[in-house]
């Protein structure tokens, strides 16, 4: 079995074997070129996102801009992480998300909200769009946990600023291992897609809980 290269975030220098990958959310593959990883093919997965509906009749009267989310290096990069029960993790050189963790979180977060069909608009902060609501982030967790089973550790917490006061108005923080239904590269990212729609309905649901006790003006 051949040793996969990683970055180690650790006082060890142990090396780490591979796990037989049968890739599920293959995009693209590249040759890598990097240190350690010579002939090795890249290999890019994405998650799903539902498909944009119009806002219901009874829809929140409110936009919603989602800024993006702050976080460790580790999660500004696109190399999937992985780590350990303890406090020891590393990256993947050969399996890599299709953007960066934050932002996929980002867009799952605009992509969801909107497509719940609950509100009245929902866009990306970098859209030329005046709203009251502002939802930012920090991420903590989007990562492959080896434990037994195998899961997909998500961890983050948004909160929702009235751009007005400028207060922070509503706060939810989400954590959740989803198990992987092996111990598989593919299995983990099919995890961590089922993981971050489930955060995204809990957020939605919040949301709207938050919006019906304070009516946007």
């Amino acid at each position: 079995m051949k040793t996969c290269a990683a970055t180690r975030i650790s006082n060890t220098a142990r090396s780490r074997e591979c796990r037989p990958l049968f890739l599920f959310f293959v995009l693209v593959t590249l040759v890598c070129g990097q240190a350690g990883c010579a002939g090795r093919p890249i290999k890019y997965y994405q998650l799903t996102y539902p498909e944009a509906v119009p806002a219901a009749p009874d829809a929140i009267n409110t936009t919603i801009l989602v800024g993006p989310l702050e976080a460790s290096r580790l999660y500004l990069d696109d190399k999937i992480v992985y780590g350990f029960a303890g406090p020891e993790m590393g990256t993947y050189q050969s399996h890599r998300w299709d953007a960066p963790p934050v932002e996929i979180l980002q867009d799952s977060l605009v992509r969801g909200l909107r497509a719940s069909g609950r509100f009245k608009a929902v866009y990306t902060i970098r859209s030329d769009v005046n709203a009251q609501y502002v939802l930012r982030g920090h991420l903590y967790d989007f990562k492959e946990v080896d434990l037994n089973p195998m899961v997909a550790r998500l961890n983050y917490e948004v909160l929702l600023r009235n751009r007005k006061t400028g207060d922070v108005v509503w706060n939810h923080i989400y954590s959740h291992d989803e198990p992987a239904s092996e111990k598989k590269v593919s299995a983990f990212a099919e995890a961590m897609n089922k993981n971050v729609q489930r955060s995204v309905q809990e957020i939605q649901a919040s949301l709207e809980e938050y919006f019906r006790a304070h009516p946007p003006n």
